[in-house]
């Protein structure tokens, strides 16, 4: 894999609050036949994180947080959003196919001296920002090499930091891995990059991967929980399974990846980069298809945009998902009108 460096790697690394458990999550992207792309991810923590689905349509003016000077925009796009908490989009996949997914990496500083008089921007709105702005990958790269923002988020659970790095994928399988480091952007090109863990960073984890390519992996891969290992087995069994074009059979491969390198529900031993898995998603870009699938859940559902009103006026739309556990299959008829959700600045 080709990878472009838009900017140099800073090799020291900050930590969080010693002994702090923190989320931890896993992303791998699924390249069958016929076009068919589906990015899966799962959410990882301590304990259960309410997250609802909401739809906003195009044209809707935004702000990025609630500080003077933030950033501001209106939305070319409709987008589906994983909001958990009701606060705060951890992830989501716009109307052009283009998918945003924030997972943990605990080496990551947003701000440095040099950003302290740019725009500000919560991280409660960012992903949002990316999906509501950019059509695909090269326009997302483009909006972050611009680099007129500064990036802060609330403390949640007790104080824990919400410091995470990103993975962008668009309908044509171009991705960009996207980490803060003390306010410069790190931003690693690649077509159909595969899989995005926690920590170490993007490039000390590819190294530790190419280790276990070399060594091959169908007598011996790494099987605990840590995010080293769930990258390498994700990235393995991703490049070891049959191509479909067909839609739910290829939801159903990227599920079965995504289960082997989930952490099972309640586990308790581990360090800040692991905890239980909690929810699952699979974005079938070409098809634009959001599902979301709930570890306590008997059945797993989705949202399709193509069948959403998405149009500027629409009504924002929400799947209240703590209000039962009994969704399955396509749940948008489901969908409420609904006001905005009021992001934690």
């Amino acid at each position: 894999m080709k990878l472009r460096y838009l900017y140099p790697l800073v090799a020291a690394l900050a930590v969080t609050a010693s002994g702090q458990r923190a989320e931890a999550c896993s992303r791998v992207l699924y390249v069958g036949n016929d076009s068919l792309r589906i990015v899966g991810r799962s959410l990882d923590w301590k304990t259960p994180i309410p997250t609802n689905i909401y739809v906003y349509p195009r044209g809707m003016h935004k702000m990025g947080n609630s500080l003077p000077g933030s950033v501001t925009w209106t939305s070319k796009y409709g987008a589906v959003y994983a909001v958990s908490y009701d606060g705060g989009v951890t992830e989501g996949m716009n109307e052009k196919g283009l998918v945003v997914n924030g997972l943990f990496c605990k080496g990551t500083v947003y701000e440095s001296d040099s950003t302290a008089n740019r725009p500000p921007m919560s991280l409660a709105m960012f992903p949002a920002w990316l999906l509501d702005m950019c059509a695909d990958t090269p326009e997302a790269v483009a909006l972050l090499r611009q680099h007129n923002f500064t990036i802060s988020g609330a403390t949640f659970d007790n104080g824990t930091t919400t410091a995470l790095h990103w993975g962008i994928t668009d309908s044509r399988g171009r991705s960009a891995m996207v980490e803060f480091d003390y306010g410069k952007i790190n931003i690693y090109e690649g077509q159909d990059i595969k899989v995005l863990t926690n920590d170490p960073p993007y490039l000390q984890m590819n190294a530790i991967n190419d280790y276990w390519v070399k060594k091959g992996g169908q007598n011996t891969l790494p099987g605990t929980v840590s995010s080293p290992d769930r990258y390498v087995r994700g990235y393995f069994f991703d490049s070891h399974v049959e191509k479909t074009g067909e839609a739910d059979l290829g939801v159903s491969i990227t599920r079965s990846i995504l289960n082997n390198v989930s952490v099972p529900y309640t586990y308790t031993l581990g360090d800040a980069n692991v905890s239980s898995t909690q929810w699952r998603s699979f974005s079938n870009i070409r098809d634009l298809r959001y599902y979301f699938d709930i570890v306590t859940n008997p059945g797993m559902f989705y949202v399709d945009l193509g069948k959403c009103d998405l149009r500027k006026g629409a009504s924002v739309m929400k799947l209240d998902t703590t209000k039962t556990a009994d969704y399955v299959g396509d749940v948008t008829s489901r969908l409420f009108p609904t006001t905005p959700f009021t992001p934690m600045f």
